[in-house]
């Protein structure tokens, strides 16, 4: 049994409270200004039951920290709350873009600070939450001042690639940056293009913007430790997670995942390249359906890439070191959780 099972709208189990038993709550947050509660945690820990939880309790509007929420059509694969979660409590920056665009943590991070005043001024509680910690990060410590993207740049290093394959510029990418190549895997092209797209526009490599932040950036998450309370997701026992995303997964595929894929191919517009597309799963899908693999190859691979997500955004959340952890493998996870919302909100009175 789960600890954070996901939570049913419908039975009235994480309906938010009613707008009567709203006001004192409602005036206690209006004096505080623009604060927020930050909820994280890997793919499949509980983090949307958790925030339903805390809507019950509270006035709170759901602002996403999920780079693949913010795609209209991608419901299944993307885990995207359901309808009657999202009619439960005002969500925000779920379905904003259409596959075919990119968005951008600078975006998020404008888009998320916009918000915050925004329900602040309501007299409403932001809760973030998601698994995007580049996002977070972002909102956090503020954005590297880096170079735009360069469409004709990033071209040029996608042909380069297609003669040569990506392992052949992960080593172009050691000689000029050898500190960001050490933390690239030679085929994670998204990450090798991008730094080598800002070397050659910049003359810098990534690692140096980066370096050059690195005071502020501290200053920063000082400033925010006071600011907000930031809930951290994490499984005590990995196992009991891997076995969270393997069911997950095997219900995606029940409920129709791979149609979902085949009707975004079916558009004409869409491509492997692109970021709606290199999400999680609807890569390996993709994959898939250009190779006529049987299902069951989806299987195997959507679940070890979930998994290795996983792994990836525990690492992030190792580094933040002013997060509050909590186990979602505890029977008690959900109790801890609004046990910390309850006492920051105590400390934004």
């Amino acid at each position: 049994m789960c600890a954070l099972p996901k939570c049913s709208p419908a039975a009235g189990a994480c309906a938010p409270a009613p707008p009567s038993q709203w006001p004192d709550k409602v005036q206690r947050i209006k004096k505080v200004g623009a604060k927020y509660i930050a909820l994280a945690g890997p793919t499949a820990a509980g983090k949307t039951a958790a925030a339903l939880a805390i809507a019950e309790l509270y006035p709170v509007e759901i602002v996403s920290v999920d780079s693949a929420l913010v795609y209209r059509g991608m419901d299944i694969g993307t885990a995207k709350p359901s309808v009657m979660e999202l009619s439960a409590v005002p969500h925000h920056l779920i379905d904003i873009r259409d596959p075919l665009n990119a968005y951008s943590a600078a975006e998020f991070v404008a888009d998320a600070q916009r918000l915050i005043e925004d329900i602040s001024a309501r007299g409403k509680l932001p809760l973030l939450v998601g698994g995007t910690m580049l996002y977070f990060k972002a909102l956090f410590d503020g954005l590297d001042d880096m170079p735009r993207a360069d469409a004709a740049v990033r071209a040029g290093l996608a042909s380069e690639a297609a003669v040569k394959g990506w392992p052949a510029l992960h080593a172009d990418l050691a000689r000029v940056d050898p500190v960001t190549a050490a933390r690239l895997e030679p085929q994670d092209s998204q990450r090798i293009s991008r730094a080598l797209e800002v070397f050659r526009v910049s003359g810098h490599p990534l690692s140096f913007f980066h370096q050059r932040n690195a005071t502020k950036n501290t200053a920063t998450t000082t400033q925010q430790q006071g600011a907000t309370a930031f809930i951290s997701l994490e499984p005590a026992d990995r196992a009991w997670l891997h076995h969270r995303i393997a069911q997950r997964f095997d219900a995606m595929l029940a409920t129709g995942f791979l149609d979902e894929v085949k009707a975004l191919r079916a558009r004409g517009d869409l491509s492997a390249d692109l970021p709606s597309m290199r999400c999680v799963g609807y890569r390996q899908a993709w994959e898939v359906l250009n190779d006529s693999s049987p299902l069951s190859a989806l299987r195997d691979k959507g679940i070890f890439a979930t998994r290795q997500l996983a792994k990836r955004q525990l690492t992030w959340l190792r580094s933040m070191p002013q997060r509050h952890v909590v186990a979602c493998d505890d029977p008690t996870a959900l109790a801890q959780v609004l046990e910390l919302v309850k006492a920051q909100i105590g400390v934004f009175r």
